[in-house]
């Protein structure tokens, strides 16, 4: 499915709230472009009818009195009322003369010594005529008074009436834009809950933000913006086209060749534009990936003083997006304004040589009023072209951002599922389990191994002989190439990942707190943990001792990955948490590698309370902290090389046996191996 479609989805999910806005804008659009007509009528009518022929009557509310007799006006009178003598009332220049006389034909005017001549294709025709003073000519405008006054109201009230519609249409459409994109993010942030560990292995944190916030907030600005002035604008041309068609066929037919020229414009403008937006888009998330990495490292940064080298690093990425941004702007500026101002110079200037190259005057060809409404309709006519070609490089932004989304959210992600399943027993078996991260670079091979309920297993080795990767296919962060792996007999590859992992805990070496409490890190809002299930966890792991002294105890705020509180506090948090939800598996990766030697005690008591009962998977590089496990697994390369007790172990003489003593420091002058103690 296009982007396109893909966001006419997501419009018509609140298309009540969007057709709502839409009405109110043609009703706001209607009631502005009203207005014209209704100044071509006060002009021809009621301004310019003076000229209309006059017919001696008697009084009335719409005659005029002019040297003691009544005259109205022919369009106020019926067929049978044009009774009495026709005369008429002519401008010349700026002032108006009263003939008692109908005349043959108009043309051209010209007044001299007490007589009007007005010459035709025919020839010429002279009448006699008087000049009206200023307080005649008003008596004969007069009966227009209220015509005038009315329609001037009618005027007011249709833009107050427009001014309105307008709002309404605003925050329908604005709220309906909001939606959209509450919709929208979230959708993409409950698919990022989805998504494999696997796919955040290869895409920095900073650029699934950017996605999430910079990408969402353009195309926020498509549906409240962009959109808006889109819809507004194309209502404007439809309702100012109807109403040049209904003043002029030839000229609205001449105006209409706009239309083409616009839509080869924003063709070629989205062809060249994207190329832009991709690479400002993408260098935004680079960006965006940079700074949330910096502010990660920034203790690591400044400690090997790498402030120079990282802000170089950002004003090379900054400097790149500077010069598209500056590319991008060229080509609107110079694209843009100067496109809409020569189609208008272009328009004017054929309306000019229609009116006045094919005609030997105005009135000839049309009314003062209609070339009135024509120019205002003219004028108003690149107003709304001038939105949508200023709004292009928004629409462009924020396909490119939806775009980037959409590619988001097209993830392959894991189905959640919400049922339950029995508590584990806690047997583990893993069944000849190859795997590798890479194809064809495996980091297990043929690797076997059974754990009992309530056992503890520990694995050992140097950096990457394969620990890690065991936790991570046990909690099916990834899938294994080759083999099996059962729990309670059962293969885990037959059931979804949120049932592997609902009786599964887990302990890091370093642990993840999140803003919030002492006690929401324990329960993380999980509404079957109270809070004195919570405060009993912190309490039966030592958490007491080394948390009493926090102003607030339990309820003591955490900022960001716990960093107002030290590693033994924060290890100690994490076990309570384990504790608390209470899991038929337990696994401690390098619980204790970065506690000191005085917490370690109380770490190592807060262990034991948190294995108790449990299947325990212990990944451990201080193999003094090991020593009770039921089972020692040594790897080396993705292998077991070596399985057993630590008594046993030691009595082989093996890796185990040299790692242990490598630890204690025990070697002889000449570097033989002593032996165990």
């Amino acid at each position: 499915m296009s982007t396109g479609k893909r966001l006419f989805y997501y419009a018509a999910i609140f298309k009540k709230t969007i057709l709502l806005g839409l009405l109110m804008l043609s009703i706001a659009v209607a009631a502005e472009l009203t207005g014209p007509f209704l100044a071509k009528k006060m002009i021809d009518t009621h301004i310019l009818g003076i000229e209309l022929p006059w017919y001696e009557t008697n009084k009335r509310d719409d005659s005029a009195m002019y040297q003691g007799k009544w005259y109205t006006r022919q369009d106020h009178l019926a067929e049978g009322e044009r009774n009495g003598a026709q005369v008429r009332v002519l401008q010349v220049g700026r002032a108006y003369y009263f003939i008692d006389q109908p005349i043959v034909a108009d043309g051209k005017r010209e007044f001299r010594n007490g007589t009007l001549t007005i010459s035709h294709d025919s020839g010429k025709d002279v009448y006699p005529a008087q000049m009206l003073t200023s307080q005649e000519v008003f008596g004969f405008f007069r009966p227009e008074t209220r015509g005038l006054l009315m329609l001037a109201g009618l005027y007011m009230g249709l833009l107050a009436m427009a001014s309105l519609f307008h709002y309404g249409q605003k925050f329908m459409l604005q709220k309906s834009a909001n939606q959209v994109i509450r919709k929208l993010r979230v959708d993409v942030f409950a698919h990022i809950q989805r998504l494999p560990i696997p796919y955040f292995d290869k895409l920095p944190a900073g650029k699934v933000v950017a996605r999430v916030t910079n990408d969402t907030e353009a195309v926020r600005e498509l549906f409240s913006k962009v959109l808006d002035q889109f819809f507004s604008s194309c209502i404007y041309l439809v309702g100012i086209f109807i109403a040049l068609f209904l003043l002029d066929v030839k000229l609205a037919l001449v105006c209409l060749a706009i239309l083409p020229i616009m839509v080869v414009w924003v063709i070629l403008y989205r062809k060249y534009a994207a190329v832009y937006n991709h690479v400002i888009r993408r260098r935004l998330s680079d960006i965006n990936a940079m700074i949330n990495e910096s502010i990660q490292g920034m203790a690591i940064i400044q400690a090997f003083r790498r402030e120079k080298e990282t802000k170089r690093e950002f004003d090379e990425l900054n400097e790149e997006i500077f010069t598209y941004q500056k590319k991008m702007q060229f080509f609107n500026s110079v694209a843009s304004f100067n496109l809409v101002h020569f189609l208008r110079n272009l328009a004017f200037i054929l309306f000019i040589w229609y009116v006045g190259g094919a005609s030997e005057g105005i009135g000839s060809l049309f009314t003062l009023g209609v070339l009135y409404a024509f120019v205002d309709y003219l004028n108003r006519l690149f107003q709304p072209i001038t939105q949508i070609v200023n709004q292009l490089s928004l629409l462009e932004q924020a396909r490119v951002a939806a775009e980037r989304v959409f590619e988001l959210i097209d993830e392959e992600g894991i189905p959640v599922d919400p049922g339950k399943i029995p508590c584990y027993q806690g047997n583990v078996r893993f069944e000849n389990v190859t795997f590798a991260y890479q194809a064809d670079r495996y980091v297990l091979r043929q690797v076997s191994f059974e754990a009992w309920p309530g056992e503890t297993v520990a694995l050992v080795g140097h950096t990457g002989s394969g620990k890690s990767s065991i936790i991570n296919l046990l909690f099916r962060f990834y899938d294994i190439s080759d083999g099996a792996i059962l729990i309670d007999g059962k293969n885990v590859q037959d059931m979804t990942k949120q049932q592997v992992r609902q009786h599964m805990g887990i302990v890091l070496q370093d642990p993840f707190l999140f803003t919030g409490t002492i006690l929401s890190n324990v329960t993380l809002s999980d509404p079957s943990i109270s809070r004195e299930k919570a405060e009993k966890a912190l309490r039966d792991v030592g958490a007491e001792q080394l948390l009493r002294t926090l102003p607030k105890g339990f309820d003591e705020p955490v900022m960001e990955k716990g960093s107002t509180l030290s590693a033994g506090q924060r290890q100690l948090i994490s076990f309570a948490r384990a504790l608390a939800f209470d899991p038929a598996i337990l696994v401690l990766d390098e619980a204790t590698a970065s506690i000191d030697t005085e917490t370690e005690g109380i770490i190592q008591e807060a262990l034991e309370v948190l294995k108790k009962g449990r299947t325990t998977f212990i990944i451990a590089h201080r193999l003094s902290t090991i020593k009770n496990a039921d089972q020692i697994l040594v790897l080396d390369r993705g292998t077991i090389v070596e399985r057993g007790k630590h008594d046993d172990l030691m009595e082989k003489r093996g890796k185990y046996f040299q790692m242990y003593q490598l630890q204690q420091g025990e070697r002889s002058s000449n570097g033989a191996v002593l032996s165990a103690p």
